[in-house]
């Protein structure tokens, strides 16, 4: 192999190695599965009640400004290793894929700088903050 070949396959490797990571980290769909089906499955069912569901709850909780944060903050979002623009496009897209249905009709998406900001608030007790804040709308 001469030295022009050997350039030519670096540059292709280097090439195909940044579009493998940008589609990667592009998608959200990619992103839930490798950090949330462990414990919320690939459908978002979870394992209640230790581990709730994703499904359809979710569009009427964010309509409650406490429990709006809360899906940032759960341990499980705010520790994962993505950036917080991969951690919003993953909450955005799960919130339409699997709550569709449920989301207010003046629904504003999450943005990174919310996001970044309400995933430094790690919740210690997520069980206890939920009960404390959406029993009173689940009833």
């Amino acid at each position: 192999m001469n030295l022009f070949s050997l350039g030519r396959t670096v540059l292709l490797v280097a090439a195909l190695l940044t579009l493998s990571n940008n589609i990667l980290a592009a998608s959200p769909r990619i992103n839930y599965l490798l950090y949330c089906t462990g414990c919320h499955a690939a459908d978002g069912a979870g394992k209640p009640p230790n581990v709730p569901t994703l499904r359809d709850e979710l569009g009427r909780m964010i309509s409650v400004p406490e429990m709006r944060s809360y899906l940032v903050r759960i341990p499980g979002a705010s520790q994962a290793p993505i950036s917080d623009a991969d951690l919003t496009a993953v909450i955005n897209w799960l919130l339409h894929e699997f709550n569709s249905d449920t989301l207010p009709a003046n629904f504003e998406e999450y943005t990174v700088e919310e996001v970044s900001s309400a995933r430094r608030n790690i919740l210690a007790d997520p069980l206890k903050y939920r009960a404390e804040h959406w029993k009173t709308y689940d009833e």
